[in-house]
């Protein structure tokens, strides 16, 4: 009789350990999942606009200069040495996901003349893991934002300039 309870026990506890959220892959799934949130609540508060106002993250797709950064645990530096200002996106990267321990990258996409989709990094810390989340928002420009040089006008007959993909990629290291 004790033999029997104790097999019982031993059989109920190794059914049990597998259903717990302790395992790797739900413990994955669950930082992959704040993360995806993370990133959608920094981009959608970047691209809040006043009526009649640019958005944070427009402000910096138009101030871009065609330079890529990385953090060098101070400041988001460029090869050349020279440190990103005034980017309300580098900000908020630095006091959310810096802070937090969270890689990231962010790249602008965008339609050439040519109908060629161009894709250059605005922030580069990396290849991101198998684990990481990518968050995506669009930003409209137009012929009267003087959008600067590095991104191409995809239709001269129109006021419409282009489209920028913003894609932030957030992985945990």
């Amino acid at each position: 009789m004790a033999l029997l309870l104790i097999i019982g026990v031993i059989i109920f506890t190794v059914q049990a350990t597998s259903l717990t959220p302790l395992t790797s892959s739900t413990a994955n799934a669950h930082i992959e999942a704040q993360l995806q949130i993370l990133g959608q609540d920094m981009l959608n508060s970047l691209d809040y606009a006043e009526y009649g106002q640019d958005s944070l993250l427009k402000k910096d797709v138009l101030s871009w200069n065609g330079t890529y950064y990385t953090w060098d645990s101070l400041n988001y530096r460029a090869k050349n040495g020279n440190v990103l200002i005034s980017s309300s996106t580098a900000e908020m990267l630095e006091a959310i996901a810096v802070k937090k321990g969270i890689a990231h990258n962010v790249e602008f996409s965008w339609i050439e003349g040519n109908g060629r989709v161009k894709t250059m990094p605005y922030i580069y810390n990396g290849e991101p893991s198998d684990n990481a989340v990518i968050i995506t928002k669009r930003v409209l420009l137009s012929d009267s934002d003087f959008p600067s040089a590095i991104i191409q006008d995809s239709d001269t007959a129109t006021d419409f300039y282009n489209v920028i993909d913003v894609k932030l990629t957030l992985w945990r290291m």
